[in-house]
């Protein structure tokens, strides 16, 4: 997985973090992406995007899923799944903290929304997320990258929702 993408992944897992621990609950969340531009153009939808996952060859979904498993993410019906621990949904800290030379900070955390910003050696940004209720968030990410001699940004609003308590297979990353 590139580097660009892992943050990204980084940022969307960043932005499923509770605002009030209270308010979320723990268990499996899935999150769909209602709108990705990167560098001024809109990438294809998150179904698009499973729609092109299932086409690939089996040997190539099985790596990719392994990878995704390896960031403590699955595929949905309809989006990404990741699981919060009890312990996650209380914590109310970013997960920057497992990327080498990453920082971060809340700027504003209130009962339904949480601002913050994030700051690593070839990404930064800002996002918020809206605590629509204990099943249901609204995330905005912008992050601006340089990868080697590739720069840019991206922008990513996506919602997610609460699946369950049971989260199979899948851990929570610390």
């Amino acid at each position: 997985m590139t580097r660009f993408a892992r943050l990204t992944l980084v940022a969307l897992v960043a932005a499923s973090l509770p605002a009030q621990a209270a308010q979320l609950l723990p268990g499996l969340w899935e999150f769909t992406s209602e709108e990705l531009v990167v560098d001024g153009m809109q990438m294809p939808g998150m179904s698009e995007m499973l729609a092109q996952m299932k086409e690939l060859p089996p040997e190539q979904r099985k790596m990719m899923e392994s990878m995704l498993a390896e960031q403590g993410v699955e595929l949905g019906s309809g989006g990404i799944r990741i699981c919060l621990s009890e312990a996650q949904v209380e914590s109310r800290k970013l997960p920057f903290q497992d990327e080498p030379g990453c920082t971060q900070e809340v700027l504003e955390q209130t009962d339904s929304l949480w601002r913050f910003r994030f700051e690593c050696p070839d990404a930064k940004g800002h996002g918020e997320t809206k605590v629509i209720n204990e099943r249901e968030v609204a995330n905005t990410i912008e992050t601006s990258y340089s990868v080697g001699e590739q720069q840019g940004t991206s922008r990513m609003q996506s919602r997610g929702h609460w699946v369950g308590e049971d989260c199979g297979p899948l851990q929570p990353q610390n």
